[in-house]
């Protein structure tokens, strides 16, 4: 059986990297898209609609996810054996005071709350499944620690003791969850070119790395450079 990765915030330069490293896996991918337009989006920055199946549903809803799996249970979707969250909020270096409460409250609902929504409502399919290698993978960033913007800072910040609880509630279980710490800008093929930074084709294999490494596990893998898309550098999260 081809295995599938359901890929969460799939159509940003994350997700698009995500989805072609689970293709140049062998895998398939199960995409949660807004709309079709952003399905065609997704095709578009793949290169590919073949391997992909698309399902629209809002991710920031807390509702959202869950609406997916339901679907998958009940076979009107394809099954999945890992997961790939990498939803994300405004990456801006707007003064915190000058932040409203409106705003902050939308960040930390794309930014934060939307990839806790990714865990809690997939775990437990992925028990389910019992898959022996299944994976929980997280893409998180450099501001979360460095806070040279402020706002994407606080909405990152809080994925890193995320992760780690998964990570230690996930020791002993047939799932294996990994945080991917990006530590530079990553953008899809055609921006990236504009732009002169690095493409999500190129990023791409450090999802399929993980993909191959059981012994990544609870591990936070480590991007700071290109050189680490191939060598990849990892440290357990405990």
């Amino acid at each position: 059986m081809t295995e599938r990765v359901l890929v969460i915030g799939a159509t940003g330069n994350i997700g698009v990297a995500a989805v072609k490293g689970a293709l140049h896996s062998g895998r398939q991918v199960l995409a949660i898209v807004r709309n079709q337009a952003s399905a065609n989006k997704l095709y578009k920055h793949a290169g590919t609609s073949e391997g992909i199946t698309v399902v629209e549903a809002d991710v920031t809803s807390d509702t959202g996810v869950k609406s997916v799996v339901d679907q998958v249970k009940a076979g009107k979707l394809p099954a999945f054996q890992h997961v790939y969250t990498c939803v994300g909020g405004e990456y801006t270096d707007v003064a915190l005071k000058d932040i409203t409460t409106e705003r902050l409250r939308k960040n930390m609902n794309m930014g934060f709350e939307a990839n806790f929504f990714a865990y809690r409502d997939t775990i437990d399919y992925l028990y389910e499944q019992n898959h022996p290698d299944s994976t929980w993978t997280i893409c998180t960033g450099a501001q979360g620690e460095l806070a040279i913007f402020g706002l994407p800072a606080m909405t990152q910040g809080p994925l890193f003791s995320m992760t780690t609880a998964a990570s230690r509630e996930n020791e002993k279980t047939n799932v294996r969850v990994n945080e991917v710490y990006l530590m530079f800008r990553v953008e899809v093929d055609e921006d990236a070119a504009a732009h002169g930074v690095s493409s999500s084709t190129e990023f791409a294999s450090v999802y399929e790395g993980i993909l191959s490494n059981p012994a990544i596990r609870g591990s936070r893998v480590r991007v700071a450079s290109s050189e680490d898309f191939k060598d990849l550098k990892w440290a357990k999260k405990f």
